[in-house]
């Protein structure tokens, strides 16, 4: 499996430009330059139509540098929603605006933890007028300063099924979350008696929501490569640099054994996400198999080789100035999101036709 010219030339690019533009600062930059946004939105809704490998360069580039872009939420998760849900009034009237980023959404899923469409409590109902009036609240919703898009997942008497809510309007109300890692903004959405609008057909959000998650995971497992990688081309420089008896660390077989071992997870993860990646360009069917592989494969890795960087960096690795702890609190959050490793073993498990204890 192998990168083509134009999407290393992608990398080289976010890679120059991130260095140039830091934080929030690079997201106009971003979308407007490098049209990172619109990399998986076909041409006809204003995209550039590309496909998961492209992303898979961009989300691989922004876990490198710890971005805080909103590209994982409005980018796939958003855009990704209403591709799948096939309702073209909306993506001709929303898709434009999420693919030049003058525009950010996001997508209230997860209830109590959990991101499987068989857990969701938020209940839509028929109001007086014909529309439809949502009540529920959403957690671990992916956040970002003045959302313009609010895609809701909600219960009708079909089942589950995708709304867009005014993210502004009466019943709606938004608070940010503190979380463990810094860089990744969440907030819980309370619906009290919303206005919704139908998203696609009534009852078709359970299929919806697991080919998002599928897209999300893969993505995601890029991020979590790109940001091993980073820990591990520090870690290796300090080993390098670092003196210790008369020589550096770098020189002792133990840490060599160490590096080693890292050097494997994140190669081995590297495989397992860009798996993912083609299968959602050529094999669709086989993508819920594997985005459950990279998720799992590429979270574990991530925690691993921040957990060695702490380790081999010493006790300048434990301090507030040093990023190691940026990369630890990123590690442990993104493995829980979209749910943790083991649950999507026991998905990899349950499709396989195996049982698990």
């Amino acid at each position: 499996m192998r990168l083509t010219e134009e999407q290393e030339e992608l990398r080289s690019a976010v890679r120059s430009l991130l260095t140039h533009h830091q934080g929030e600062a690079a997201w106009g930059p971003l979308a407007t330059q490098m049209g990172a946004a619109a990399l998986a939105v076909p041409e006809e809704y204003g995209g550039v139509g590309g496909g998961a490998r492209d992303v898979h360069v961009l989300m691989e580039e922004l876990g490198r540098s710890l971005s805080p872009l909103p590209c994982l939420g409005s980018a796939v998760l958003t855009a990704g929603a209403l591709l799948a849900s096939g309702d073209k009034e909306a993506c001709g009237r929303l898709l434009p605006g999420l693919a030049d980023g003058t525009s950010v959404g996001t997508l209230a899923w997860a209830e109590e933890g959990s991101w499987e469409p068989a857990a969701l409590r938020t209940e839509a109902v028929r109001g007086a007028e014909g529309g439809w009036l949502l009540t529920g609240a959403k957690e671990h919703v992916l956040d970002w300063p003045g959302i313009g898009v609010l895609l809701v997942a909600a219960r009708t008497a079909a089942g589950v099924t995708l709304f867009e809510v005014d993210p502004g309007a009466a019943g709606v109300r938004r608070t940010p979350l503190p979380t463990m890692d810094g860089t990744r903004g969440q907030a819980r959405w309370v619906l009290d008696g919303a206005a919704g609008r139908l998203l696609g057909a009534d009852g078709d959000g359970a299929r919806v929501l697991e080919h998002v998650r599928d897209l999300a995971c893969a993505a995601l497992a890029a991020e979590q490569v790109g940001a091993a990688a980073r820990c591990l081309e520090l870690t290796v420089a300090y080993a390098r640099d670092r003196v210790q008896f008369g020589r550096p660390i770098g020189s002792f077989q133990a840490v060599k054994h160490r590096l080693a071992d890292a050097y494997v997870l994140v190669e081995s993860a590297r495989s397992a996400a860009l798996g993912a990646a083609f299968a959602a360009d050529e094999d669709p069917g086989a993508l819920p198999r594997a985005a459950a592989v990279a998720k799992s494969v590429c979270s574990e890795a991530f925690s691993a080789v921040a957990g060695e960087m702490i380790q081999l960096h010493g006790g300048i690795g434990i301090t507030w100035e040093h990023d190691a702890h940026r990369y630890f609190k990123r590690a442990h959050g993104s493995g829980e999101l979209f749910g943790a490793p083991a649950h999507h073993r026991a998905r990899l498990a349950a499709g396989l036709g195996l049982t698990t204890h």
